[in-house]
């Protein structure tokens, strides 16, 4: 298989496939096109007619879309243990993963994923402590209700996890405060292998997209 991703630091959309597919340790091939490019439309419509990241093509099956991606990758190679096991639970991890594809453009627009950036510090508008509160919500909720079968959102590790990856690194990235529950479960996945993985090669890329550069660094109290 052959993965089509963007720049690490900035790609919350590669993030996602990217996350499934190398937590379950599936053997891929890793393309990575720099959205700082001038001709990245043109680089990207060689990938798929939508010109956007992630692809992924395995043998002549091409799909484009990061939830279409984790579905497929759960349905090929993982027996369906993208989703939790449970009928009921996995109806509701695909309503919180629809939720997060379509969703929150307060938090997509004001907090860009940026994971070379630290301490930053972004003004907190009506619509972004909406967001921000709907999703602490979520995930306490999620964790409260789970948190016997483990430490993940819907206990054992699934594509949920991989949809609100990008959420947990921007949170991270510019201070959110969020309740007791929530801070536990993005500590627990930014401390995932692959999450470090991908974090530590975000962080060693040189390429500066200054639309993505939101925030003001400010000092950490400790």
């Amino acid at each position: 298989m052959k993965l089509i991703i963007g720049n690490k630091n900035y790609s919350s959309w590669s993030l996602r496939s990217w996350l499934l597919l190398s937590a379950y340790d599936i053997s891929f091939e890793e393309v990575l096109v720099s959205l700082f490019s001038e001709n990245r439309h043109e680089e990207l419509k060689k990938y798929s007619g939508a010109a956007k990241v992630p692809v992924l093509y395995d043998g002549d099956t091409v799909i484009w879309d990061s939830l279409a991606i984790c579905e497929y990758i759960s349905e090929q190679y993982l027996q369906g243990r993208g989703w939790p096991e449970d009928i009921r639970s996995r109806a509701v991890a695909r309503s919180c993963c629809a939720e997060m594809h379509s969703g929150f453009f307060a938090i997509r627009e004001a907090l860009p994923m940026n994971c070379r950036a630290l301490d930053r510090k972004v003004a907190l508008t009506a619509e972004l402590e909406k967001d921000i509160t709907r999703i602490d919500s979520l995930w306490s909720g999620l964790r409260a209700q789970y948190s016997t079968r483990g430490p993940w959102l819907f206990g054992e590790f699934s594509i949920v996890d991989c949809m609100f990856a990008p959420v947990v690194s921007r949170f991270g990235t510019y201070n959110i405060v969020v309740s007791a529950a929530s801070r536990t479960y993005m500590e627990q996945l930014m401390m995932h292998p692959k999450m470090q993985l991908w974090l530590e090669q975000a962080r060693a890329e040189v390429e500066t997209i200054e639309i993505e550069e939101a925030g003001k660094q400010v000092p950490r109290i400790y």
